[in-house]
């Protein structure tokens, strides 16, 4: 796997073209869900171009969108001949990109006609990144939408349930904001999720992109933590919804994607957090987290031998 890359060894793209949004999207055997994806970003009400980088998919999901639009120059589609994971195929989206904006995007993310055009309106110059509402098909807030750093302090008050009992008292808090009726319109955070993550081309380059240490989970989590210690704004956009249908690969491989899950918590954690300094505390951490992985070998197994039947 590539090391992190940085601001000085990162090439230059193409020169931008000002009020152009680049969309990114990821594919690796992500089913109906690109074409769709696609052709919503297709109908904003301002300029796109969608670039679809394909990790080795053999289901023909990509190939349902090059079918679908075989001469829209709008639309260009990279294929990695292996699955290089997220971080990376988003680098190598970001790389061809002509937008002085970026989008990164979920395959199976439904976006509206006016929320590329709406999160241009909602970014300044502070801003270093942005999110959105991200919710469910019954129309539930995903909680990942708007959150703080997965400190191991905050982490062990979730896990333990204490953090529900965070508004009496604010120590007790984990790594899920509470929600609140009251929220502004632009929310500062400390992360938003991965599946909607909206930058400035210059933004992006300045923190040198996508950590390729990291093949799946957490990459978006250190992205924002990078962009905040870069001394700009990681901002969730309450008023703009996108719709995730959590449909795709990840449903398909459990045991796949717990592992590198478990990967990805345990890079951010030496990267980040203050009580990975201690030897000890990082041991046990290092245990506990695959004893968890371990502990779900049964059920993500189970899920995974359901899925290969229903294929």
């Amino acid at each position: 796997m590539s090391s992190s890359p940085t601001p000085d060894a990162r090439e230059p793209g193409p020169a931008t073209q000002d009020g152009l949004t680049s969309v990114i999207i990821v594919t690796a055997d992500s089913g109906a869900g690109p074409a769709e994806c696609v052709g919503r970003v297709l109908e904003s009400t301002t300029a796109v171009e969608v670039i679809v980088v394909d990790n080795a998919s053999t289901d023909g999901c990509v190939d349902a969108v090059a079918s679908r639009w075989p001469h829209d120059p709008r639309v260009r589609i990279v294929r990695n001949a292996q699955n290089l994971g997220f971080g990376t195929g988003c680098n190598r989206g970001a790389a061809l990109a002509k937008g002085d904006a970026l989008l990164f995007l979920n395959p199976d993310c439904a976006v509206a006609p006016d929320t590329l055009a709406r999160l241009r309106t909602a970014s300044n110059p502070t801003f270093g990144l942005l999110g959105v509402d991200i919710v469910d098909t019954e129309g539930v807030l995903e909680p990942a939408s708007r959150r703080r750093d997965p400190l191991l302090r905050r982490a062990f008050m979730a896990v333990t349930g204490l953090a529900r009992l965070e508004q009496r008292w604010p120590a007790l808090a984990g790594v899920d904001l509470p929600r609140a009726s009251d929220r502004p319109q632009i929310e500062d955070v400390d992360a938003v999720s991965g599946a909607v993550m909206f930058l400035p081309r210059a933004a992006f380059d300045r923190v040198g992109g996508f950590d390729e240490g990291y093949f799946l989970h957490a990459e978006d989590l250190d992205l924002c933590r990078r962009v905040r210690d870069g001394g700009m704004r990681v901002a969730c956009v309450n008023t703009i919804q996108v719709l995730h249908g959590k449909g795709g690969s990840s449903r398909h491989r459990p045991l796949f994607v717990a592992r590198h899950k478990h990967r990805g918590m345990w890079r951010w954690f030496v990267k980040f957090d203050p009580a990975a300094r201690n030897p000890l505390i990082r041991s046990v951490v290092w245990i506990g987290l695959w004893l968890h992985f371990a502990a779900l070998l049964p059920i993500n197994a189970w899920r995974q031998a359901r899925a290969g039947a229903q294929r």
